[in-house]
């Protein structure tokens, strides 16, 4: 008998009629003769709702007891769809995290799972109970309650998808797929079939909101079978159809794959860009700027170093628009100074994209294709990243959606790839 993990999000969740909807979808399942396993978001806004009531009483709230209180969204879900489950006939049961246990790390309101002990899940599995594990959540080992951060329940669908040796993991959302690029942006983005795990995690590193990270990182290491896929379709849509709807996310790398060089096109928005002007050309001196800015929590994505001219180079690197101005502070109050910076320039305003494909790896021509379509296009590469399988450039925000556009139409993504 097959195990399928269904997770829900905060939308599919988000109200008393959504969550009878959902108890229909999971009944055909299991009606259907598969385990299944359901792995909820809590309500749509419920998380913030309670975020903000522990603000309005401390501006600095424990992170302990945030955590409690948090952990509460998908502890109401995993019950409601419970009874939701009941009231259709079914054998049902819930667990919060620490039942299950999720065990954790101690790092409250971001925690990382560190073991799932599936046994009592499996024996309501054996016994024929449709079981619901509240997503978000687990307990470290002193038996405190933890928070794995935003977009946890993805995490922990997969999780507990691998614990369990599950046969795939559905991500259920309000949307139908991954699409070669934001459909917003550019109206003939298509929703891909499947996808590699390397083309999914970089495209959700990228700024691809259908995924959470960690969630791609967790099924790509423990090849849990995914598919992302609509939760918002009529439930009692016939199974065959639904088993075959959505995106799958594959380790597979099969011959249609290998046919679309390019997967898709992704951008961030908010982008801000550093220089540090004429610091030594030293070993260590990267080390010295950069040290701080991890410290305070800060990421830095795309990062250049220029030659050297007379014994001085310039340090450029970029940071999310949110730690801008706080990298900014760093550089000009403890760094400027230490390393013999003659200045330190940023702007803002500056946006990412990028082409995602594992075809590059066995292609050529895919850089110069797209630096020519920004060319004609009279958009200025700033910076340029790489890896095996993405390109990325740095450009001013305001010809980002014109590039994005250009880009998707230059690599032919609106047209259905042809399968062998």
């Amino acid at each position: 008998m097959a195990l399928i993990v269904h997770k829900y999000g905060g939308t599919s969740m988000g109200s008393v009629e959504r969550i009878k909807n959902v108890a229909l979808r999971v009944a055909k399942w299991h009606r259907a003769g598969y385990q299944i396993v359901v792995v909820p978001s809590a309500m749509s806004g419920e998380t913030n709702r309670l975020l903000k009531l522990a603000h309005e009483i401390s501006s600095q709230p424990d992170p302990r007891e945030l955590d409690i209180v948090a952990a509460t969204g998908e502890q109401v879900s995993v019950g409601l769809l419970a009874i939701a489950l009941k009231e259709l006939g079914l054998d049902a049961r819930s667990y919060a995290g620490w039942q299950v246990p999720i065990k954790t790390d101690s790092t409250h309101t971001k925690a990382r799972i560190v073991e799932i002990d599936g046994k009592r899940v499996q024996q309501d599995l054996d016994a024929g109970r449709i079981v619901m594990v509240a997503g978000f959540q687990g307990v470290d080992s002193e038996h405190n309650i933890t928070t794995l951060g935003r977009g946890g329940t993805d995490t922990s669908a997969v999780a507990v998808a691998a614990a369990l040796n599950a046969d795939e993991c559905l991500i259920y959302t309000d949307v139908d797929g991954v699409y070669t690029t934001d459909p917003r942006v550019v109206e003939g983005a298509r929703r891909l079939e499947r996808i590699t795990f390397e083309e999914m995690l970089e495209m959700a590193s990228l700024g691809s909101k259908v995924l959470q990270i960690r969630s791609v990182e967790f099924a790509g290491k423990y090849q849990v079978k995914t598919r992302v896929l609509s939760s918002l379709t009529d439930p009692l849509i016939p199974l065959e159809e639904e088993m075959h709807s959505g995106t799958l996310i594959t380790f597979e790398e099969d011959k249609s794959m290998e046919q679309a060089v390019i997967s898709g096109i992704a951008f961030q928005r908010d982008e801000g860009r550093i220089v540090v002007v004429g610091v030594p050309d030293i070993p260590g001196i990267a080390y010295q700027i950069l040290g701080s800015i991890a410290d305070a929590n800060i990421d830095v994505d795309m990062i250049i170093q220029n030659q050297s001219v007379e014994g001085k180079t310039d340090f450029t690197f970029t940071v999310g628009r949110s730690d801008y101005t706080r990298a900014m502070d760093i550089l000009n109050q403890q760094i400027k100074d230490k390393v013999k910076a003659q200045q330190v320039l940023g702007d803002p305003k500056f946006s990412k994209v990028s082409v995602v494909g594992v075809g590059m790896r066995s292609h050529v021509g895919i850089a110069s294709k797209m630096f020519r379509t920004l060319s004609e296009e009279g958009i200025n590469i700033q910076m340029i990243s790489t890896s095996e399988i993405k390109i990325s450039v740095l450009i001013d925000e305001k010809y980002m959606e014109l590039a994005v556009r250009a880009l998707h139409k230059a690599f032919e993504l609106e047209q259905e790839q042809s399968k062998v």
